[in-house]
């Protein structure tokens, strides 16, 4: 089956759907029927105002799993060990990303304590290895959206990646709600009655399973009494309620919970997620999924923007162990389910996307109808309007119409993407996030603008620019005043080694008059990127340690995987009592040298990294046993590409520098290459930066810096 033609737009409300059902949920999870119903008696909207909704199971699982189709090189031989793989490569270990409740007590931290001590996909998720209660919880439906998103109207295919994506955390009815789930967000991009496709995709499950049952259950009360979902809700709660059912969050009782939403919401998007979270329960969970699913089906124009859309504002973090991957907008994750989508069904990407899906995956490119890829504003005027239009567009066919309102003359206007995000950007900190910038010095900023001839004798003046975090300072580039209305290719050469961080760039605008003139600023705004060879360094004695609460302290810029870091004075401390790595930087960095100066204090194994593509993929180069010094490249553990004697010693400092050229691998000492090593096998050619210890090792790292080679 090809893909259907409107499916760009399809696949963006879709997991549009899914964030706005999770934002929906969250505040209440866990929360009864009746509980709810006191609290807040009728619920039509958002709960609560998130200054920025943190990270969240229901999104990371999704976003990530889904990467396994990339990673893997041949997709007829795809399988549930290349989930697992994905599993254990981007979720840190024992922290973020999900709930990490205990093994024998949380299904996923189970599973990926099985995949790490060697048992393999599927029976790291099986009933076999872990018994039905822990197999049947709900997080086999949960994370399960894409794999329906990249098989649009191909239920067929849903189901069997499903199946192997669901089986590697989950067993029996755990993996029956993944496929049935996967088979109805198929569906929902060639069908449009809801109660046919239940039907259909109960044909991709066991027809006696639990999963059917209450599938069945919820239809056939719907049918006897199509009007009243809370009689429908007490008939599920008697029949199929969490006291039938063990475990923490068992998925049949959550599943009777979407069917009647999806069955008493009427086809209507707002309906069908406020009944589906007044039901309570797992909220974030069954209304994320019912969300996705209703995406799909209403698209973008049965979704109301100022109730649903104009709060989240495209915006979405993360939790992965890569901090650069985790500040996204809704826009990336479409982007990259759809080329996922044209992959697996061997079509050609349409030539009007193909760059979107391909070089400029990460921009703000706005061909998404509403789509605003998380642009921010603030300044002196302080009313604003933030648009997707139709209008002009520097490329494609949408560009984004920012607005400054009654702006007087000599005020400035900022509208801008953060590349940054602290603790104090968010609410709470759920599910552990942790970020680096998404730009850095050395790098440059491309932006297209178009300014608008404003009124009252002014000029609408637009100047490209970028903050720097640490100091405030804003960093200054190339300024238009024009009254003439055309587009504008601008860019920003961010200096090399700035002290501080990148964490804005966008444009100024300014209005310029005689006297106290005012008017509307109104500016468009399309292709904002960022390329170009990073440069610059980190002074840890001038790094913040920030405070995320509940104990979840972390080194600013950098996200671990494992291990216990902090600061003293100008040293980064990494110690284990295993293993620890640390990550920074960008994930798609080419060809750089990172430069450190390590002091090791206890143990024999003290590392750099380059190339780092998550907990299982990258280069290592250090100090290691027996006074030797050598590089290692980590495919799912670590492996010597080369070593050679180097009596370093504890208490000493040595500057080293580890340097990816293509498939070339360097390791020098105090400025001489001591090292040097050609990977011919897969070799890692893009990746993050960072440090890590192994066998109960110690070590202080300071001045690291990255140098970017064009």
């Amino acid at each position: 089956m090809s893909i259907p033609k409107d499916y760009f737009e399809r696949v963006y409300s879709g997991w549009l759907g899914k964030i706005i059902g999770i934002r929906l949920g969250a505040p209440i999870e866990g929360w009864s029927y009746e509980r709810i119903r006191n609290i807040y008696g009728e619920v039509t909207g958002y709960p609560v105002s998130y200054k920025n909704f943190a990270a969240d199971d229901d999104s990371n699982g999704p976003l990530f799993f889904i990467r396994a189709l990339e990673d893997c090189k041949d997709l007829s031989a795809f399988s549930a060990s290349d989930v697992a793989d994905a599993l254990l490569n981007y979720a840190p270990y024992e922290h973020g990303f999900f709930w990490w409740g205990g093994y024998g007590t949380s299904t996923e931290h189970t599973a990926y304590l099985n995949l790490r001590n060697g048992i393999p996909a599927p029976r790291s998720g099986s009933v076999e290895q872990n018994g039905a209660t822990m197999a049947e919880q709900i997080g086999g439906q949960i994370f399960i959206d894409p794999w329906g998103l990249v098989a649009p109207g191909n239920p067929e295919l849903a189901a069997k990646l499903a199946e192997k994506a669901a089986s590697v955390t989950h067993g029996g009815n755990g993996v029956y709600g993944g496929v049935f789930i996967a088979c109805c967000i198929s569906l929902a991009f060639v069908e449009q009655d809801i109660p046919t496709s239940l039907q259909k995709a109960l044909t991709y499950i066991p027809e006696d399973c639990e999963y059917a049952r209450v599938v069945k259950a919820v239809q056939a009360f719907h049918k006897e009494h199509p009007e009243d979902w809370r009689a429908c809700f007490q008939y599920l709660h008697d029949t199929f309620g969490y006291d039938k059912y063990p475990g923490n969050c068992h998925i049949i009782p959550n599943a009777g919970v979407i069917i009647l939403a999806l069955l008493y919401g009427n086809h209507d998007f707002s309906r069908t997620l406020n009944i589906c979270n007044m039901c309570g329960w797992d909220t974030d969970c069954n209304v994320g999924n019912t969300g996705c699913i209703m995406g799909v089906l209403c698209g973008l124009e049965g979704i109301d923007f100022d109730k649903w859309r104009a709060p989240i504002n495209d915006f979405l973090a993360c939790s992965s162990v890569i901090p650069s991957l985790n500040a996204v907008d809704v826009p990336f994750g479409a982007s990259y389910f759809a080329k996922m989508a044209y992959r697996l069904a061997g079509e050609e990407l349409p030539v009007e996307w193909k760059e979107i899906l391909t070089e400029k995956i990460d921009s703000c490119h706005f061909e998404y109808p509403g789509s605003t890829h998380a642009i921010r504003c603030r300044g002196e005027s302080g009313m604003y309007r933030i648009q997707n239009t139709e209008e002009e567009a520097r490329s494609g066919r949408r560009s984004l119409k920012v607005t400054a309102c009654n702006s007087e003359a000599g005020q400035e206007n900022f509208f801008y993407k953060q590349t940054y995000y602290r603790p104090e950007d968010f609410d709470d900190s759920r599910y552990d996030p942790f970020f680096s910038p998404l730009v850095y010095p050395g790098q440059t900023v491309h932006l297209s603008v178009m300014p608008c001839p404003a009124g009252n004798g002014m000029t609408c003046d637009v100047q490209i620019y970028a903050k720097n975090g640490a100091t405030g300072e804003l960093i200054r580039g190339e300024k238009i005043v024009s009254g003439e209305k055309k587009w504008y290719d601008l860019s920003l050469q961010l200096p090399d080694n700035l002290d501080g961080y990148i964490s804005e760039t966008g444009v100024i605008v300014s209005g310029v008059a005689g006297g106290f003139a005012s008017s509307d600023l109104t500016v468009y705004l399309d292709e904002l990127y960022y390329d170009g060879a990073p440069c610059y360094r980190i002074d840890f004695s001038k790094t913040a340690v920030e405070d995320w609460g509940h104990l979840h302290l972390e080194i600013a810029q950098f996200g671990k995987l494992k291990g216990h870091s902090y600061l003293d004075g100008s040293y980064l401390s990494l110690s284990c009592g295993d293993f620890a790595e640390m990550y920074t930087g960008g994930y798609h960095w080419k060809d750089y040298s990172l430069s450190c100066v390590l002091k090791p204090l206890t143990g024999e194994e003290h590392f750099l990294n380059v190339r780092v593509q998550g907990a299982m993929r990258s280069y290592a180069g250090g100090f290691t046993a027996e006074g030797r010094l050598c590089l290692k490249k980590n495919c799912s553990g670590y492996q010597t590409l080369c070593e050679t004697a180097f009596p370093w010693e504890a208490g000493k400092e040595y500057a080293l520098t580890l340097t990816a050229e293509g498939n070339r691998i360097a390791l020098a000492v105090d400025g001489k290459e001591l090292l040097a090593c050609t990977d011919e096998e897969s070799p890692y050619l893009t990746g993050s930066v960072g440090m890590s210890v192994t066998d109960g090792s110690h070590c202080l790292y300071r001045d690291l810096a990255v140098c970017g080679k064009e």
